[in-house]
């Protein structure tokens, strides 16, 4: 295997090598049998992809209760919350999700090709790769106050977003290690364990958000802190799966071929990110555009609450996602 982790695309030996075991379907030569092949693939569809589309929206949704229960608190902190959650967290997700995306591609192709071995060491490449990414965009965070003033956000909100810009930081690191989880778990079709931590999540988090931020009266502090853990308790729960050897040959533990050839690895993120970012920052945009509309607090708080149902809409409800089949 030491050669094998030395490169990171499949150009190894063995790559002709497919899993076997799965029959296509007979020929089909009545209505009868069409509907009989329907209903059969349709329940292999949805059992993978119910449970990631629930994983999805889970996740989604801690943002969301946040800035519900932001709404509650006043109308400045649920701008501010909004001009954080969609501009300054937004970007980040954007690049963080495309990024973790490039697993996709060649965990599948390893999974499939029987070189399960591989999945844990791309798995940690990309880990490297979105940490440092992290560790570059956290400037982002820090200076969020003077850039959204540079770029025209009134000044209230541009003060109050940067504010709770600093307290998301561990949300960021959080993005930097999920998404290659994901990636690593969707490509041995572990998807229920994902969609029992996410769902655990939101309860917890809802929970916790009304008696952190109404209750208690912690207002968009509450917020922060129990979206930061809510988000680390989804990458803690993954990594105590991971660990506990349920992966079998597709995590064998820490190894230094996560350091060889990133350069290619960090290409082909870079080349997945472009290709997702767009989806994720004409939200941040709309949101951008409405700091700059009179009485802007009304403003943002009504975008950014329709962004959020349409968003959902978009990316839950009109486009089932499965990633790696």
């Amino acid at each position: 295997m030491d050669s094998d982790q030395n490169v990171p695309l499949l150009t190894a030996k063995n790559t002709t090598t497919f899993r076997s075991g799965t029959e296509d379907i007979p020929p089909i030569t009545g209505v009868k049998e069409l509907l009989v092949q329907f209903r059969i693939e349709s329940k292999k569809l949805w059992y993978l992809a119910g449970p990631a589309i629930f994983t999805s929206v889970c996740r989604y949704s801690l943002g969301a209760v946040t800035q519900t229960f932001a709404g509650h608190v006043g109308t400045l902190d649920l701008a501010a919350f909004s001009v954080e959650n969609s501009v300054i967290a937004g970007f980040s997700l954007g690049i963080m999700l495309g990024m973790g995306s490039a697993l996709e591609t060649l965990c599948g192709q390893a999974y499939g090709a029987g070189q399960v071995d591989m999945l844990g060491v791309y798995m940690q490449r990309s880990w490297v790769i979105l940490l440092v990414t992290a560790l570059i965009m956290v400037n982002l965070y820090i200076f969020a106050t003077p850039m959204l003033l540079l770029i025209g956000q009134t000044e209230e909100i541009a003060h109050a977003a940067g504010k709770m810009a600093l307290w998301m930081i561990p949300q960021l690191f959080a993005y930097a290690l999920n998404y290659p989880m994901a990636k690593f778990l969707q490509a041995q079709s572990k998807i229920m364990v994902m969609a029992y931590i996410a769902g655990t999540a939101l309860v917890l988090h809802t929970g916790f958000s009304w008696l952190f931020m109404l209750k208690l009266g912690w207002g968009l502090a509450g917020g922060a802190v129990v979206l930061n853990l809510s988000w680390w308790f989804i990458v803690v729960s993954q990594l105590i799966y991971i660990f506990s050897g349920t992966c079998g040959r597709a995590w064998s533990g820490f190894s230094w071929g996560a350091f060889n050839n990133l350069w290619s690895f960090v290409k082909l993120s870079f080349a997945s990110a472009i290709m997702l970012c767009l989806e994720t920052w004409y939200f941040m945009a709309l949101v951008l555009f409405a700091g700059y509309l009179k009485n802007a607090e009304v403003a943002v708080d009504a975008l950014s609450i329709w962004s959020v149902l349409f968003y959902f809409l978009l990316k839950h409800v009109t486009h089932i996602d499965l990633e790696n089949k």
